[in-house]
């Protein structure tokens, strides 16, 4: 008999779901678990989601959509508090979180899923105490990242590394986002490749879908016939963003006639080691003589977000890493192309050569390249658009729900079963 799950444990701790995606620590996990928990309640699944509180004055409970309930949970000073200094509130968050449960009949949740290892590890503790499965999705991983680390970026701690480990091994089922994702599960941390389902995260086809080019520029402020490239994502080495800037000044050094038709849309704020020097990125532009070209913009709304997509010619990615790379995804799904690296969940996100074009490793030169391509060969550009909007089609959130409902029920089947 399939397990029936009525009522979720959704557990984001470093970040709140609710946060503006692109500043801090709030990025694509951010949407991925808003997402995913409003198609869990549209489908009946009623969502309680646990975060630490980061604000006074923000209530300790929001019911933010029909089924979608969020915990605010006081662990820690609201301010201030780095993401490397949360281990320390792990307890507090972890009581508070089985405070909000104990007024409950015992069996109300059917299933715990955590985001992110600091959020596996509360999973963990209310896994054997409410005596239900435990889902586990990684978004991040400290030995990938280590691995691949960007110039001026930090490796993560080895109680990173540590912790990531415990949780696997406590998870009665894990999500990755990609093949990429499953095998680095099982590599790396030894996961029991019966107990790592593959679910691809999703594309708000109603949010991101095409839209006049010339309209979104001229209510955006940009010029109707220049050539536009944009990054968007957190402001940090891990990100890149000062690949596309290179770049873009070589593009102008090697077609002159580009040099003044061409807009850099940097969106997004600083985070992580990004934070050490917020104005780097602005240095680096005045350095490369391109000040005049690139538009620095604060992180915006969802709305807004597909506006400055559709009004790019091409986004460029040219992460170090990402488990998936939502941006990559909802660029396409709006119709444009894009350039990114070929790494972690960019190599499922992106259909090399049909959707976009993938690089392999970081020479600005290659990127360039790319970028000139698809911004000088008109025909290529609209190919490249028509695929990627057939694409970007076969990610919906539905259907990842409906997946993630699927590892829910297995995860409940698996509970108590020997792993030896």
């Amino acid at each position: 008999m399939t397990p029936s799950i009525e009522r979720v444990a959704m557990i984001s701790l470093h970040t709140s779901p609710l946060d503006q995606p692109g500043t801090g620590d709030a990025g694509g996990m951010n949407v991925y678990v808003l997402e995913l928990s409003r198609r869990l309640a549209q489908q009946g699944v009623q969502v309680d989601m646990f975060t630490r509180a980061t604000s006074s004055k923000t209530p300790a409970v929001i019911d933010v959509y029909d089924g979608i309930r969020v915990h605010n949970v006081v662990a820690g000073p609201f301010e201030g508090l780095a993401k490397d200094e949360l281990p320390s509130q792990l307890c507090t968050f972890a009581r508070e979180v089985l405070r909000a449960e104990a007024a409950r009949d015992p069996g109300y949740y059917d299933v715990v899923h955590s985001h992110y290892w600091l959020s596996g590890q509360v999973g963990a503790l209310t896994r054997d105490r409410w005596a239900v499965p435990l889902v586990h999705t990684m978004h991040t991983m400290a030995k990938v990242k280590n691995a691949a680390l960007a110039r001026g970026d930090s490796p993560e701690p080895a109680a990173r590394l540590i912790g990531e480990e415990q949780v696997v091994a406590a998870s009665d089922m894990l999500v990755a986002n990609t093949d990429v994702e499953y095998h680095q599960l099982v590599d790396l941390y030894g996961a029991d490749p019966d107990r790592v389902e593959v679910v691809h995260p999703g594309v708000d086809l109603e949010e991101f879908r095409p839209f006049d080019k010339a309209a979104a520029r001229a209510r955006l402020g940009l010029p109707p016939h220049g050539k536009v490239i944009a990054f968007i994502g957190r402001i940090q080495p891990l990100k890149a963003p000062d690949i596309v800037l290179k770049a873009a000044a070589l593009l102008g050094e090697w077609r002159p006639e580009l040099a003044g038709q061409l807009t850099v849309a940097v969106i997004g704020g600083p985070s992580g080691t990004g934070l050490e020097r917020p104005e780097s990125l602005a240095s680096l532009a005045h350095s490369l003589q391109i000040t005049d070209s690139v538009r620095f913009v604060p992180p915006v709304s969802r709305a807004a977000l597909a506006q400055w997509m559709a009004a790019a010619d091409v986004v460029c990615v040219p992460s170090y890493n990402e488990s998936f790379g939502l941006v990559a995804i909802e660029a396409q799904a709006v119709g444009t192309p894009v350039v990114a690296a070929a790494v972690g969940g960019l190599t499922t996100a992106v259909a090399d050569s049909s959707s976009g074009i993938l690089i392999d490793g970081h020479d600005v030169n290659d990127y360039a390249k790319a970028l000139e391509q698809i911004l000088l060969d008109e025909q290529l550009h609209s190919r490249l658009s028509e695929g990627a909007v057939l694409h970007a089609a076969e990610f919906g959130w539905e259907r990842t729900a409906k997946q993630t409902l699927e590892v829910y029920q297995r995860a409940a089947t698996n509970l108590g079963v020997d792993r030896r």
